[in-house]
């Protein structure tokens, strides 16, 4: 091992040294006029193999995050300085303030109420005292390196390239960036479960005018907003989720661990992943996805071990109800005491108008906020207001954690890093390793909320938020009801690793956004507080169709990496194979084969019986009937409550197969059946035709069919798709399936890899990789990773690019 690791240094020292070292072929290969080297300053090397993936050769971190910041911006130059004017405050000024705004980096709607949150962050020079916090609280100096790299190299690119992207192309918003542009990014991503669902309640706040009062809290209005903490927390993992399964050496083929992680996010803007290898001889040499402006691999694998992360069920903030003292409605009282709220007064620069200013308030516990989203109103009255108490606010951790990750050599070192760094926000961690081990831990920041806390401190609101929603709402009027610290825990007010729901090598691990309770089916976990997730609840279909799936992989053992791939593209629809036999015989028993559609009107169904019966029961692209089963199934889920759906309910003691039986004499049924038909014939499309005919994105003014379906049918390969009739059905993909990856060992130095980045490298409609893994996302094919120096140094389609500052 170390011969081999004295080749690797002298390998790389010598691509930054001298570009005459590289193969004649790839040469002549860099002789792009806008690649060649230039001088000065910090340098990498970057080696692109097939579909455009960078691997990147650097002497240390500084110059890895400058060799990361030019290639991304070599791709995505256009979304990244979209967000930079995000993070910057100046969205009101480049594009109005009443325009939407960039909903990657926050949940403002409109571009005022995001400048006027950026714009505090930077005024109260929030992020600047967090990267002076000392390691481990704070970034550790590896981690503020990498960020000043990638400013200089983004900078760099901008100045060595002409920008071809539509998107952007000469406009005046794109700009030189600093390291702390970078820092604040990072800092957007850490609070979206946070302060970032709140923007708009914190930028509206203010103070009432009046001695209006407000009508004293009731027990509806306490119900009202609990169904809607509820759906809130609910839709983020409806929206953006993942999938990831760890498999042990009990169940593979030579006693390996396998792993595949299959990542639900936005297809479009700055939440997309972005894909490379990084390395510094001797120090780091991970692979896998980033998401866009951040220095780090966060889904990927070294040659010891691979992980994935879940968006998990932690309930990220909570709130503080603040008792006002009657004759000024800016000051609270805690245990008696009267406290100023801190004013920070902010100005927006407008485009064509005259600049807005408006001032945030501010307690000892956060920001006082006047709602979470619009279904959830938290009113600031002459007695009561709310404060939002954020621990990710103090959380620029994850790159540390990412970091340790991808210098881990087992599951264990991957614990250690969550222990030692505590820096994911919200997500769940799945890892396998070469020696055969899995992990799932729960390891993220969240607010100590303890049960014993909410019992004795909550509100009337939140005695009814806490155990619907895991939202704490406490008594900020009692210094008794302040979160605590544990004392293994990095910071004050979140809990400690030993705290975090973790299975370990369990022959499989899976999540799929729900709790971390049934990771595995025969080993639950419990015994955690309520703010992580729930026990003992019904599971989403995808996640009871995941734990059919690998729980039989599982049984069946001797698995492979080709298994894995199997299971990404099964496209098994639990739904269908819950419903559709039922749907099928209730469709061909009505009366005269009609149906009365939600418009009054009469429908000949009678075909449609046929087509559900006649469904494979999978949503690939050749799936016949598919289609005709969703657009049912998404009429039929939102006309019929939970309730009533099902004739079977859900029991504890059964979570993987209950509640099942379709209750075909539920009111919506026929309705929904007969909206179905009516819609599919109105927009000129078979009943029975083929889902990637009307499932599609267009790239390049090609369709390219897509397989997968929605959150409702539980597939594993999820695609949110945006429903066009007029177009042809289902046009644009949101969010989805992006980075996927398939890891697994076979005794030799090399990782087996096969990874597919779903959207592709680049949204500038003039590269060539602009659409590339898309195609091969409709084909159902994979990407061979090239993770060892042979393996790169062979691709076919080495280009091999030194750049430097100038």
């Amino acid at each position: 091992m170390r011969t081999r690791l004295r080749r690797l240094v002298v390998t790389a020292v010598a691509l930054l040294t001298a570009a005459t070292t590289l193969p004649a072929a790839a040469a002549e290969r860099s002789g792009d006029r806008h690649e060649r080297p230039s001088h000065g300053g910090l340098s990498a090397v970057i080696r692109y193999t097939e579909y455009g993936i960078p691997h990147i050769v650097a002497k240390d971190y500084a110059n890895l995050g400058f060799g990361t910041g030019w290639a991304q911006a070599a791709d995505q130059v256009c979304t990244l300085a979209d967000g930079f004017v995000t993070v910057r405050g100046e969205r009101s000024r480049h594009f109005g303030a009443d325009a939407g705004s960039d909903p990657a980096l926050s949940s403002a709607a409109t571009n005022l109420s995001s400048d006027l949150y950026f714009r505090g962050v930077r005024r109260a020079g929030t992020v600047e005292k967090l990267l002076a916090e000392p390691a481990p609280r704070g970034p550790s100096r590896d981690s503020k390196e990498l960020m000043r790299g990638f400013a200089a190299g983004y900078n760099a690119w901008l100045e060595q390239n002409r920008i071809t992207d539509p998107a952007c192309r000469g406009a005046s918003w794109v700009r030189p960036v600093t390291s702390l542009d970078v820092a604040v990014r990072g800092f957007a991503l850490a609070v979206l479960g946070g302060q970032g669902r709140a923007v708009d309640g914190i930028t509206a706040a203010q103070p009432p005018a009046g001695s209006t009062g407000a009508a004293p809290e009731g027990k509806p209005g306490a119900d009202a907003t609990a169904r809607a903490a509820r759906e809130l927390f609910a839709a983020d993992n409806a929206d953006m989720g993942s999938n990831a399964v760890a498999f042990g050496g009990r169940t593979t083929a030579n006693g390996r661990g396998l792993l595949l992680g299959n990542p639900h996010y936005p297809w479009h803007g700055g939440r997309r992943f972005w894909q490379s290898q990084q390395t510094i001889p001797g120090r780091l040499d991970v692979a896998g996805g980033s998401l866009l402006g951040t220095t780090t691999v966060a889904i990927g694998h070294n040659a010891h071990v691979a992980w994935s992360h879940t968006v998990a069920t932690g309930v990220t903030l909570n709130l503080h109800q603040l008792t006002l003292d009657p004759a000024d409605p800016t000051v609270y009282l805690v245990d008696g005491r009267r406290e100023r709220m801190t004013k920070r007064s902010v100005t927006v620069p407008v485009k064509h108008g005259a600049p807005v200013t408006k001032t945030q308030w501010w307690t000892r516990y956060g920001p006082v906020v006047t709602s979470l989203g619009a279904s959830v109103p938290l009113p600031w009255t002459t007695t009561t207001a709310y404060a939002l108490n954020d621990p990710n606010s103090v959380n620029m951790r994850a790159s540390d954690t990412a970091l340790g990750f991808g210098k881990a050599r087992g599951t264990d070192d991957v614990l250690d890093s969550l222990r030692r760094t505590q820096g994911l926000p919200w997500t769940n961690t799945i890892a396998a390793d070469s020696r055969g081990r899995t992990l799932f831990t729960q390891s993220q920041v969240l607010p100590r909320i303890t049960d014993e806390l909410a019992e004795r401190c909550s509100t009337p609101l939140g005695e009814v938020t806490y155990p619907s929603s895991g939202l704490a709402v406490l008594d900020g009027s009692r210094g008794d009801c302040a979160l605590g610290r544990d004392r293994d825990a990095v910071q004050p007010g979140i809990f400690g690793p030993d705290r975090m729901p973790t299975l370990k090598d369990a022959p499989y691990a899976e999540n799929s956004n729900d709790s971390a309770w049934l990771t595995n089916a025969d080993r639950p976990l419990t015994g955690y507080e309520r703010v992580f997730g729930t026990v003992g609840t019904q599971r989403s279909m995808r996640t009871r169709g995941a734990i059919e799936d690998v729980a039989a992989m599982a049984d069946r053992g001797e698995l492979t990496v080709r298994d894995l791939q199997r299971q990404q593209f099964a496209d098994r629809a639990p739904a269908g194979d819950l419903v559709a036999a039922d749907a099928a015989r209730a469709c061909a028993a009505l009366p005269g084969g009609t149906a009365t559609g939600s418009d009054g009107k009469a429908v000949d169904v009678r075909e449609a019986c046929g087509v559900l019966a006649g469904w494979d029961r999978t949503v690939d692209t050749d799936s016949r009937g598919a289609l005709l089963f969703d657009r049912f199934w998404r009429g039929l889920t939102r006309a019929v409550s939970a309730g009533q759906l099902w004739k079977v309910p859900f029991s504890p003691t059964d979570p993987v197969t209950t509640p099942n039986t379709l209750n075909t004499d539920a009111p919506g049924f026929a309705t929904a059946l007969a909206d179905a038909v009516a819609e599919l014939r109105a927009a000129g499309i078979a009943l029975d035709a083929p889902l990637g005919e009307h499932q599609f994105v267009v790239r390049g003014g090609e369709r390219v069919p897509v397989g997968g379906g929605t959150e409702s049918l539980g597939i594993w390969n999820k695609i949110e798709p945006v429903w066009d009739a007029a177009r042809g059905g289902y046009t644009e993909v949101t969010t989805g399936s992006s980075y996927i990856q398939a890891v697994g060992w076979d005794g030799s130095r090399c990782p087996v890899a096969r990874t597919l980045l779903t959207y592709s490298q680049s949204s500038n409609p003039a590269s060539r990789h602009y659409a590339d893994q898309t195609r091969l996302f409709s084909g159902e094919k994979w990407v061979t990773s090239r993770f060892c120096e042979r393996d790169i140094r062979t691709s076919p389609d080495l280009r091999v690019v030194r750049v430097r500052e100038r």
